[in-house]
């Protein structure tokens, strides 16, 4: 059986959180786009830094990187090919071995064309493909291509823990409230996280039985969606993927 590690958010930037995986003072940071805040969590928590692992190469995302690699040059960086600082690059269904356990590596193309999630144990780490009740911005890939990555994330276990890299879920759901008002979820999911947040605390991690049932993104095959999103763009959408793609131009200039 694996090792149970725990999974502790660092702050960087406004609203981007690092997440550092860690047990028996060993650490493994996910997307590590600021270095300072990740040199701090480590000393203060006595962690030596194991790996690094990437979801894809904006700069918020791996600018960290090259100073955790001066401090600990033998830590492999993982991720997509296209990033100079990877050291091991991984593709989809590849495992990368830790010390508390294996990453399997999933391939989600949407947000970029070569963006990577990593799922371990019970725990997802989306990067910005899936967000707290959203989704990322189109910038390289189609509509189809992030609507198939999020149908593959949805796909998991419903317990399986979401750990997206920006604090973005209140603002999805005033989007998602717009969408889907009659939701009862997304009345609850809102008041729940707007507690958290004015105690400054994370709405994450999610779940992905939570996305499931309150992030429109996952849900453009529903009549109530499929309606809010003909309704928004004016035209019949017959196509769940004609769907998907109203709500995140919708989204966009929401």
């Amino acid at each position: 059986m694996p090792a149970k590690f725990t999974v502790s958010p660092v702050g960087a930037f406004t609203d981007n959180y690092i997440w550092v995986l860690h047990h028996s003072g060993r650490a493994v940071v996910v997307d590590p786009g600021e270095a300072a805040p990740v040199f701090a969590f480590l000393e203060r928590e006595g962690l030596q830094l194991e790996a690094v692992l990437l979801t894809h190469h904006h700069a918020d995302h791996i600018d960290g990187v090259a100073e955790l690699s001066a401090r600990w040059p033998d830590a492999p960086v993982y991720g997509p090919a296209d990033i100079a600082l990877v050291s091991r690059p991984v593709m989809d269904g590849a495992r990368v071995e830790l010390s508390f356990g294996a990453a399997l590596v999933l391939e989600v193309p949407g947000h970029t064309l070569n963006h990577l999630a990593y799922v371990i144990d019970d725990a997802l780490f989306c990067g910005d493909t899936l967000f707290g009740a959203g989704c990322g911005r189109l910038f390289e890939g189609t509509p189809r291509q992030m609507h198939d990555s999020l149908a593959k994330l949805a796909a998991l276990p419903n317990a399986t823990k979401v750990y997206p890299a920006h604090e973005y879920t209140l603002a999805n759901l005033r989007f998602a409230l717009t969408v889907e008002p009659g939701n009862p979820v997304l009345a609850i999911r809102m008041s729940r996280d707007l507690k958290l947040r004015e105690q400054n605390l994370p709405t994450l991690p999610s779940t992905i039985s939570l996305e499931r049932a309150s992030n429109p993104f996952l849900r453009a095959h529903e009549p109530a969606v499929r309606q809010s999103a003909a309704h928004w763009s004016g035209q019949a959408l017959d196509e769940v993927v004609e769907v998907f793609a109203a709500l995140r131009e919708w989204k966009n200039r929401f």
